[in-house]
């Protein structure tokens, strides 16, 4: 009996130390897990109003270009502006040689004197009845033809002074002293722009010109225009021009060599920056309102989509797929796969996959969503 009794006081403690040994192990099990939990970064999203914008190639030209040609033949005696200058309309820009045409008004003046004293020879015969009238009114269309070749040759004095058609700015100056030139030249003198204002065009391809149509106000064209917003001018240094710009008229044609419809913006230049031959970007805002946006750092590829992790149950986080509506900078603007009230991991998203427990690190939104700041450039 006494044996019984002791055989099953060692069998007690037996199956309590396996069960405290079971428990030791699982706790021990549980805390390592908990240490294993790494640190991610994670972020509550909140919608955000952003602006965005599309590019496209442009040229610019000053609102006014006006070539400036010679109306006689002669050679450039002297070239009185530089390239560059400003010049107001009227301006004498050359002068060409006139030794020749002065001789020609010479020759043609003398015609017209003498013409003058066969007409006044013929009146008072004619009223005396000695002539005809008919010799009178020869002498004076002889007079009058005389006259026209005189006014015809000063004329050509008066071009071989070439002034400024308009106010602007003087280009690039192809014909210096001593250059025979003539009303035929292919090539201008030179070009004045009026760049106060200065012109930018720019194309859209079919499929987003009918975008423009579709999203714009308006019941027509100029209506559109009109409520278009104002866009931005890239110079060719990457920089933003200070002027805001307005799109002004469209073709409103698709160009069938091209596939392309022309767009014209007009922008003020009171400092000359730009001028005739620059090229540079148009951007083009579009503003979402109230949208989703999350940081392409917070996101990976799979197999074509865009991915992301949220947070869930337990700190376990969850893979995701979202549909991308546009990119702003450094931001999505997504159309679907999350809302404002999901907490996703916004950075380190290489290392996790889906259900693994982590260790949240809370990170504002304002700091989730801020632009990684360039160290070096190249």
């Amino acid at each position: 009996m006494k044996k019984n009794s002791l055989l099953f006081i060692l069998s007690s403690i037996s199956v309590l130390l396996f069960v405290v040994s079971c428990g030791d192990k699982e706790n021990k099990q549980a805390a390592t897990a908990q240490q294993q939990a790494l640190p991610f970064p994670v972020t509550q999203l909140e919608q955000k109003t952003v602006t965005g914008y599309t590019e496209y190639p442009t040229n610019i030209e000053g609102v006014v270009n006006s070539d400036v040609r010679a109306k006689v033949a002669g050679y450039v005696q002297q070239v009185l502006v530089d390239e560059g200058e400003k010049v107001s309309k009227g301006q004498v820009l050359f002068k060409l040689e006139t030794q020749s045409l002065s001789q020609d008004a010479s020759a043609a003046k003398a015609r017209v004197n003498v013409a003058q004293v066969e007409v006044d020879k013929l009146i008072p015969l004619v009223e005396k009845n000695i002539i005809s009238s008919v010799q009178l009114e020869t002498a004076k269309a002889n007079l009058a033809q005389a006259k026209a070749n005189y006014s015809s040759v000063s004329a050509n004095i008066g071009y071989a002074t070439i002034k400024s058609p308009v106010n602007g700015y003087v280009g690039k100056i192809n014909y210096r002293e001593g250059a025979l030139i003539s009303s035929n030249d292919s090539t201008p003198l030179t070009t004045v722009s009026d760049i106060s204002k200065v012109y930018a065009f720019f194309s859209l391809n079919e499929t987003q010109y009918i975008d423009f149509i579709q999203n714009t106000e308006g019941k027509n064209i100029s209506e559109k225009l009109a409520n278009f917003p104002k866009v931005n001018l890239v110079l060719a240094n990457g920089s933003v021009y200070d002027e805001k710009g307005k799109i002004e008229t469209t073709s409103g044609q698709i160009n069938q060599n091209t596939g392309t419809v022309s767009f014209r913006a007009i922008f003020d230049n009171p400092n000359q920056l730009v001028t005739n031959g620059n090229s540079g970007k148009i951007q083009i805002p579009t503003q979402y309102e109230n949208a989703t946006v999350v940081p392409q750092d917070a996101t990976y590829e799979q197999q074509g989509n865009v991915m992301l992790f949220k947070l869930g149950d337990d700190n376990k986080v969850i893979a995701s797929i979202i549909k991308i509506k546009a990119t702003v900078d450094n931001l999505y603007v997504v159309e679907s796969g999350v809302s404002a009230d999901d907490t996703i991991v916004i950075s380190g998203v290489g290392k996790l996959s889906s259900g693994m427990a982590i260790s949240p690190q809370e990170t504002s939104f304002d700091k989730a969503i801020e632009p990684v700041a360039t160290l070096f450039k190249y």
